[in-house]
């Protein structure tokens, strides 16, 4: 009997050392705003965008890739589309526009091959994410856009995100002649043909990069090059654009 005693009390002790919370030191819990937790959500679904519908597709400039993987495009897109900000399509952005679907936006960046310091024109501000990525690739940028809400907010967005792009209101069609030549040009608007003061405003050796054909069909994009006195046209393929508007 003694023995089990012993060997109850024994166990009891056992068990009251078990209970005994033990100290240890407080550790600070991490925490982040809805801010941060949202940023960190968009940054992963970017991640993806640029690996799924980008370099997937045959995308490899690695300056094209790092810029598609770095500009917020939810900061270029309304409220009401936020959770389709990084979808494989365009969104509509008012005005009858849309910010075009990203795969397309990088295949015309690749195009146009800039390079640091170049001189590049966009036709169609729009949203401002195209100039954005264009931004990040050189510090020369201008920009029109016809549709006057459009051009002043994409100014608002491009300035609060840091970049330093010049917007012009206006019609496209006629490009911006007070800063030609330009390096390269970028349209993102479908007009019926090819405009020839775009034309005019390339550098020898430079790059136009534009959706040609009617509205509401499926347009050609083409990649046309200016070689003294020579204009070389490439297909690129079909594409979708909405119209250029303006009196030409």
């Amino acid at each position: 009997m003694r023995y089990l005693v012993i060997l109850v009390l024994f166990v009891l002790i056992i068990l009251s050392a078990c209970a005994q919370p033990t100290e240890t030191a407080a550790l600070p819990t991490p925490t982040s705003t809805p801010k941060e937790q949202a940023d960190a959500v968009f940054a992963e679904a970017r991640t993806r965008m640029v690996a799924e519908q980008i370099r997937a597709r045959g995308i490899t400039d690695p300056r094209v890739l790092a810029a598609m993987s770095k500009v917020p495009r939810h900061r270029f897109v309304p409220m009401d589309y936020l959770d389709e900000a990084y979808a494989d399509y365009p969104l509509p952005i008012g005005y009858g526009q849309t910010i075009s679907q990203p795969y397309i936006v990088a295949l015309m960046t690749q195009y146009l091959a800039l390079k640091p310091g170049e001189k590049v024109l966009e036709i169609g501000t729009g949203s401002g994410y195209q100039a954005a990525i264009l931004a990040e690739l050189t510090d020369q940028v201008y920009s029109v856009e016809i549709i006057e809400p459009l051009a002043e907010r994409a100014a608002t967005t491009l300035k609060a995100l840091g970049y330093n792009v010049q917007i012009k209101i206006g019609d496209g069609y006629y490009g911006w002649p007070e800063y030609a030549p330009f390096d390269a040009i970028v349209v993102t608007c479908a007009p019926d043909h090819v405009p020839q003061p775009l034309i005019q405003q390339l550098k020898d050796g430079g790059r136009l990069v534009i959706p040609i054909g009617p509205p509401g069909f499926y347009q050609t994009l083409w990649l046309i090059e200016k070689k003294g006195e020579q204009v070389i046209s490439t297909n690129l393929g079909g594409v979708r654009f909405v119209p250029m508007l303006g009196e030409h």
